[in-house]
């Protein structure tokens, strides 16, 4: 098992602080900014501190570059559902596979109870490593309140959360926790920061509240036609709860393909 591991050592510290190409590899903190990007060519120009990036798409060379340039890299991938088009997709068992995310073709929940999910998404965070990202995004983390197929208790997700947070951590990744408002209690001291959509559309931003006061970042996206447009300065009034919250706050395209961006920072 030891020896088993003994590459993902090697690529932590291959990719760790220090070296020229990962000069970025830090501790998050409430001042850190962000830039989210999962579709088409990265726009690697915006002066946030972090880029998330997805992790699959994104090359060593990409994260490099980025890293060159003084960002740190928090690689995205779905630990809680299956994506068809993934390289890994073959990997996974026909019993694990449960009903398609709503508004998502080819996207299907999974059963996170299955002992075989676990050497995928730790072989995922090796790939994160061996990359040289710093961090991780897995999404889809809150399964047992969506409509998935299967009996998810909260149990059953805090544990696989759980799980995930400390196979990144025991890699040296930074990691964190995407929705999941209710179990943010229970799962703050497992996660470096948190990524959540559109809490201010929805009026639930005080539930990220753990975070802030455990001195973490916390990523918001928001997507909303009002915001977009500004329609009577609802983009102006989001801003300034945002700031007053210490958030940091994109309100961005759904496909986050760049084709539009406005920061609140």
């Amino acid at each position: 098992m030891l020896l088993d591991f003994i590459p993902v050592l090697l690529g932590i510290i291959m990719s760790g602080c220090g070296t020229t190409d990962n000069a970025a590899c830090h501790d998050l903190t409430l001042q850190s900014s962000w830039q989210w990007q999962l579709s088409g060519s990265v726009n690697t120009s915006y002066t946030a501190d972090v880029y998330d990036i997805d992790l699959f798409d994104s090359n060593t060379s990409l994260i490099a570059s980025l890293h060159r340039s003084g960002k740190t890299v928090i690689c995205y991938f779905s630990a809680g559902s299956y994506e068809e088009w993934r390289e890994d997709a073959a990997d996974f068992d026909a019993a694990v596979l449960g009903e398609n995310l709503d508004g998502w073709s080819g996207e299907r929940w999974l059963d996170i109870r299955h002992e075989s999910l676990r050497s995928i998404m730790t072989n995922r965070l090796n790939i994160a490593v061996e990359k040289g990202c710093d961090g991780v995004e897995p999404d889809n983390m809150d399964g047992y309140v969506n409509s998935t197929g299967f009996a998810l208790s909260g149990a059953d997700q805090l544990a696989y959360n759980q799980f995930i947070a400390e196979e990144a951590r025991r890699r040296g990744l930074l990691v964190g926790l995407k929705n999941d408002l209710d179990q943010i209690v229970a799962l703050e001291p497992f996660f470096d920061f948190a990524v959540n959509e559109e809490c201010h559309y929805y009026n639930e931003c005080d539930a990220l509240a753990p975070f802030i006061e455990a001195s973490k970042p916390v990523f918001n996206a928001e997507y909303a036609q009002k915001y977009v447009d500004n329609i009577d300065g609802a983009r102006d009034t989001l801003c300034a709860q945002s700031k007053t919250m210490q958030f940091h706050t994109l309100v961005l395209p759904l496909d986050l393909d760049d084709s539009f961006r406005f920061s609140c920072d």
